[in-house]
């Protein structure tokens, strides 16, 4: 029976793969603010999302450009000329057990179309604040009905793109420990590309 030679390439990519990982690490990423090296984060953390400051579990997934939040009975209106939102959280607060139900109002941000395997679906998407890490980010959430997901809270690119970096292999890295201190870090509208 004949040896197979191992593929130079595929093992060269997998150590220069390995070798740049470890760089991003290891070096000193800087944010946009200059505020120093970059946090990591896992695919799986903790948030505390306000209004409310509910504490719940987030999956970081670089698959999805926008933040998705769970959000029920979505309605659309008309506020002084301006589109708004009416929907109604219902989340569990992993900090107390509690569950937080209350129907929230903030103006429509954008809509959102969204392409998959049933169809073209449009979703609201509003600004809210999140707390990840001691910063809270003011980012873009589409909203639709997650009850049937594991994790009521993902965030997209956009939103990853602002917190550091990702380390897909691991889960909370980073505590959600805002207080009335902490830096508020804004929507950039100028991002809006996708």
């Amino acid at each position: 029976m004949p040896l197979r030679k191992k593929s130079r390439a595929g093992h060269g990519r997998k150590l220069l793969g390995a070798l740049l990982a470890g760089l991003m690490l290891t070096a000193g990423f800087t944010h946009a603010d200059g505020s120093g090296n970059k946090k990591v984060f896992g695919w799986v953390e903790k948030a505390v999302l306000g209004p409310g400051d509910i504490e719940v579990k987030a999956k970081l997934d670089s698959g999805a450009l926008t933040s998705s939040l769970d959000a029920r009975d979505i309605e659309l209106f008309e506020r002084d000329g301006e589109e708004w939102v009416r929907f109604r959280l219902k989340l569990e607060d992993q900090s107390s057990g509690e569950v937080f139900s209350d129907t929230l109002e903030r103006p429509l941000y954008r809509e959102l179309a969204v392409r998959g395997a049933g169809g073209r679906d449009e979703r609201p998407v509003v600004l809210l604040k999140v707390c990840m890490g001691d910063t809270y980010y003011e980012e873009q959430f589409s909203l639709r009905d997650r009850e049937e997901m594991n994790y009521p809270l993902l965030l997209g690119r956009r939103t990853i793109g602002h917190l550091g970096l990702l380390d897909v292999t691991e889960t909370f890295l980073q505590s959600a420990e805002c207080s009335e201190e902490s830096e508020v870090i804004p929507h950039e509208p100028e991002e809006e590309q996708g």
